[in-house]
């Protein structure tokens, strides 16, 4: 997994709480501090988020149960019971603004949060656990997220108050020595095992003692906000109530998410499920309901469901992963139903954007991710009924401080990054001839026409992507261009010889979740970065 670097710290292993956590399942949670003095949340690691949200107070209201701040992970604090993080309390709280959540928005959640800066520290105090003063913290009162979250990727934030993108807590704890290496690996844990086995979460390397060791590993996606993207082949269970039975018609592409705790799949592989399983699917909740015959039943068939693996067919290249019933015998709470309800854990994708395998998944899968390499892999967890001593391996940075190029450890192919700069190369030629033809098209207008005074015009941006800007000193096109919108995904400007100017946005208008009274202030524009620290997309 890398490179001998005998200066290089050790791998932080963060223990995990020994609560079983969660309105919609028993999550095995994590401690985090928060401020100064330091507040204490059991929280959950976020595999595809860079940011770290604790619960606030005005997320406990009245209809909820009078031990809501301890049910959303918050222990007490000066003596009392905390409703959620009290910003007011702690010194070293710097406020950025409320500004929209980084993820959730494809699911449908369009929440918002209340940032700021503060000293944020990992396990319990006194534990010498990881501290780092100055890290962005989002408090939130939204539902959609019961827990409070730690990401683990090193995406950086922007926001319109700053000039330039934030580092999150993982990159800072790279960049600090504190940890070997962009790099972690977790699996969520079991709570219906037995012996039951909660999380593993190593930053900086991975725990050879927690899963069945494959050969296999995927690229990083080329979309930072869905790096730990893989192929999902193949859905089959094993001793349904109708025997054996494959679920998926196409293979699809999924994220492995663990900031949320279900499945998100096809309808017509949820129907499939339906029927197999004995589902029923509530409307108003959106959740496969599961009543106690079947419940029953399905416990005495004892099934299993294999998820494989792998972004091409090649039965050599795919990664097996099974999970037992158990995995998906899970119970919803309040505020989701009023009465503790069992639920089967997988959702209706409207589109391929939801496709996503969630905290139900990672109770029996084990992901290394390996931002230095830009690859992760997926490996069946371990379970036995006396586990093996811990075996950390450390993950470090490779010789040369870069991403490997070798196959099958860069997030992007040759053939692919041949591909780019080919497309590169087409785009200056096309812009080259644009700007040709226009100037041959003005000379000859202007030898047809009387001279008169030129307004001067300021410089400015007519192209615009995520890592690429051209500037054009003389921005007024000829008007048979009309203005016109191009691809949305280039950002392309264009002006008129009237002065308007047309721009393709890159993300439509959105609705917020606002928090209660007294964060109902207007939503401040926040940019999203990728990897290397650019601006990719406004919202």
């Amino acid at each position: 997994m890398g490179d001998v670097n005998s200066s290089a710290p050790e791998p932080f292993v963060f223990s995990p709480s020994q609560v079983w956590d969660g309105n919609d399942g028993r999550w095995s949670s994590f401690i985090v501090r928060i401020g100064t003095p330091e507040q204490t949340f059991r929280i959950l690691p976020a595999t595809s988020g860079h940011e770290t949200f604790i619960p606030l107070p005005e997320g406990c209201i009245e209809s909820d149960p009078s031990d809501c701040g301890s049910l959303r992970g918050a222990y007490p604090f000066n003596g009392k019971a905390s409703n959620g993080f009290a910003i007011n309390a702690s010194s070293t709280w710097k406020p950025i603004g409320l500004y929209s959540l980084t993820f959730g928005d494809k699911l449908g959640m369009n929440d918002n949060g209340m940032y700021g800066f503060d000293t944020v520290g990992l396990a319990l105090p006194n534990s010498g656990g990881l501290t780092l003063a100055g890290q962005i913290v989002a408090g939130i009162a939204t539902k959609n997220f019961y827990l409070g979250l730690l990401g683990l990727g090193p995406k950086p934030s922007n926001f319109s108050d700053f000039e330039y993108p934030q580092p999150s807590f993982m990159r800072n704890l790279k960049d600090q020595n504190k940890i070997p290496s962009l790099s972690f690996a977790y699996t969520a844990g079991a709570a219906y095992r037995l012996p039951k086995l909660p999380g593993s979460l190593t930053l900086g390397g991975y725990d050879t003692a927690r899963y069945i060791a494959n050969n296999q590993s995927f690229p990083f996606s080329t979309d930072d906000s869905r790096v730990l993207s893989v192929g999902v082949q193949r859905i089959t269970a094993l001793n349904t109530l109708s025997g054996s039975r494959s679920f998926l018609n196409t293979p699809i592409l999924s994220i492995i998410d663990s900031s949320f705790p279900h499945i998100w799949l096809p309808r017509e592989t949820c129907d499939a499920f339906e029927e197999a399983f004995g589902l029923t699917y509530d409307a108003d909740s959106d959740l496969y309901l599961i009543n106690d015959t079947m419940h029953t039943r399905l416990q005495n068939l004892h099934p299993t469901i294999t998820f494989s693996l792998g972004n091409e067919n090649d039965p050599s290249k795919l990664v097996s992963i099974e999970l037992p019933y158990g995995a998906f015998d899970l119970q919803a709470s309040h505020p989701i139903f009023g009465n503790a309800t069992r639920y089967f854990p997988i959702r209706r994708a409207a589109n391929d954007t939801q496709y996503l395998l969630g905290r139900t998944f990672l109770q029996e899968a084990y992901v290394i991710a390996d931002y230095e390499r830009s690859n992760f892999s997926v490996h069946q967890a371990l379970f036995l009924s006396r586990m093996p001593a811990q075996n950390i391996v450390t993950i470090t940075v490779p010789s040369n401080g870069t991403t490997n190029d070798s196959a099958g450890s860069s997030g992007l192919a040759k053939s692919a990054i041949v591909g780019i700069s080919v497309g590169i190369a087409a785009l200056v030629i096309i812009l080259a001839l644009l700007g040709f033809f226009c100037y041959r098209r003005r000379r000859r207008a202007k030898q047809n026409q009387p001279d008169r005074p030129r307004t001067p015009q300021a410089e400015m941006p007519v192209l615009t992507s995520g890592k690429f800007e051209m500037y054009h000193s003389h921005p007024e096109l000829n008007g048979s261009f009309g203005g016109a919108e191009l691809d949305a995904r280039t950002d392309i400007k264009l002006m008129s010889d009237d002065g308007a100017s047309r721009t393709a946005e890159l993300w439509g208008a959105e609705t917020r979740h606002e928090l209660p009274a007294g964060y109902g202030e207007k939503l401040t524009a926040k940019h999203e970065m990728d990897g290397n620290g650019e601006n990719i997309a406004k919202k």
